[in-house]
């Protein structure tokens, strides 16, 4: 059976110990995937080292060339990598594919940080000082990711911590662990120095040494609230800047003015793409007034119409859950939310595939009638799970997206200039979508969300990644003229 091994220092090394890595769609175990702990992280983080003596130095020319090679055989190897991310993780190829372009957008972005990288210079602050300022890069950083984005969420991070003269340790999931060894090996035909970009496969072992080893200097998290609230308690009591992005209840708000065929249509893409396996899923529409009866109507209709099968089949629009336990508890919460008296429209539990008796399937399920104090609204799912809350006004529906403790995503249908200004400056969510059921910002942009969904305060990519991968010098400049007399004052010292 295949291993997959760790990447340190430009080449693969084997584990000591090893897990599973399952195939969703069959159930059955087809790879082994090694398990780091200190001593892997360590010997990661010497290479690491080692190569920012050199990288660090490299002209943003060097660098940019390597993003540019980077990119291209990203293009080039989409269709191989997105095969392995579906036949890992469960969902479509075509879904992989579209995760691949994502995360290739920040590598575009880290194309031209030549630009963006440009300090600033004041002339004559005081008689003959000037005073320039420019950003360094880190040092070690360290990237932990989740299985649901095994390629995109990974390529959120390391494009640009490397762009910036950074080198990087990847941690991604042990459920889906090829793809970040992939990436590895595209990176080393780009051109980029060994040691620059590593992989440590594990688990919590792993993850402590990240956070506690001294030589890291950084760390970037995506996953859910408490470990996010873990990752960044521990990081920062040693001393590293930490991003941790956490977990999500995205409301998607339907007015009765709105497109309801057109709403239902990119909510039900919303809410079961990818088998609601997304931090940015749609887990909760809100239907306000005489909205409701009509839209739960055509949601039924449309959750009827998914077609649930393998990643690689042609035609499949949602694939398997991760793992076994990842169906069991979603399709236990379909059953406990019937019991707390929700009504059930759409019942996925139970669905068996043709010649996929054993992988990890559940159908789509709606939920009607469903109340804040349901444990299908409060827990975050991470499923093909949607749940339709009835409000009377639009005031209604932010308060109550306001009162979560989530603040992720959100989206609102309407089509009205009026109520789209004032949901998105009133709602408390990072990220907001306007007749857009799924608001990822491009790479220029930054993602985070607010409240429980973004512990501490540096999102991730985009601006804000440039100044979470590096730091500001400022530099005050004299140059005395030969055999100037100038007497220093001890006064503390301002502009004349």
């Amino acid at each position: 059976m295949k291993t997959i091994p760790h990447w340190i220092n430009g080449a693969p090394v084997p584990g000591a110990e090893t897990a599973p890595v399952f195939d969703p769609a069959t159930g059955a175990e087809q790879a082994r995937v090694a398990l780091g702990g200190p001593a892997d992280v360590d010997a990661a983080v010497t290479a690491a080292q080692h190569a920012f003596e050199t990288w660090s130095e490299s002209s943003l020319t060097q660098r940019t060339q390597v993003m540019f090679a980077f990119r291209q055989l990203l293009v080039e190897h989409e269709e191989e990598l997105a095969r392995i991310i579906s036949a890992e993780h469960g969902k479509t190829v075509d879904d992989a594919r579209g995760e691949i372009t994502r995360g290739r957008e920040v590598v575009e972005f880290a194309c031209g940080l030549g630009d963006v990288l440009k300090g600033s210079f004041s002339d004559q602050v005081s008689r003959g000082i000037d005073v320039h300022n420019f950003r360094q890069p880190l040092g070690v950083v360290a990237g932990i990711t989740p299985f649901n984005f095994p390629a995109m969420v990974p390529l959120w991070m390391h494009p640009i911590a490397i762009a910036t003269g950074n080198t990087f340790i990847l941690k991604p999931s042990e459920r889906d662990p090829s793809a970040a060894d992939f990436v590895a090996g595209l990176y080393q035909r780009a051109g980029l120095p060994d040691g620059v970009f590593n992989v440590v496969h594990g688990g919590k072992a792993a993850v402590d040494a990240l956070l506690t080893h001294p030589g890291v200097e950084a760390v970037s998290f995506v996953g859910s609230t408490p470990i996010a609230k873990y990752v960044h308690q521990q990081a920062t009591a040693h001393g590293k800047r930490v991003q941790a992005l956490g977990g999500a209840k995205n409301h998607a708000v339907v007015l009765p003015d709105a497109d309801l065929e057109f709403a239902a249509n990119h909510i039900t893409a919303g809410a079961y793409g990818s088998a609601g396996e997304r931090c940015m899923a749609l887990s909760v529409a809100i239907a306000v007034g005489e909205a409701a009866d009509a839209l739960v109507e055509i949601l039924r209709r449309k959750a009827h119409e998914v077609e649930v099968g393998p990643g690689d089949r042609p035609g499949t629009d949602m694939g398997p859950l991760i793992t076994e336990a990842a169906r069991e508890r979603v399709e236990t919460a379909v059953g406990t939310a019937a019991a707390q008296g929700a009504t059930v429209v759409v019942d996925g539990r139970g669905l068996k595939i043709d010649g996929h008796e054993n992988g990890f399937f559940t159908g789509p399920s709606l939920l009607d009638h469903v109340t804040t104090e349901m444990e299908a609204y409060r827990e975050e799912l991470f499923g093909p799970v949607l749940a339709i809350v009835r409000v009377d006004t639009l005031d209604e529906a932010i308060d109550l997206i306001n009162a979560n403790p989530y603040g992720n995503g959100t989206a609102l249908f309407t089509a009205s200039g009026e109520a789209a200004r004032r949901f998105q400056r009133r709602v408390r969510v990072g990220m907001i979508g306007v007749n857009v059921p799924v608001p990822v910002p491009m790479s220029y942009y930054s993602f985070g969300g607010w409240k429980d969904s973004l512990i501490g305060d540096h999102p991730i990519h985009g601006p804000e990644g440039i100044r979470f991968y590096t730091r500001p010098k400022v530099v005050t400049t004299r140059w005395p003229q030969p055999k100037q007399q100038a007497t220093a004052g001890f006064d503390f010292p301002t502009s004349h």
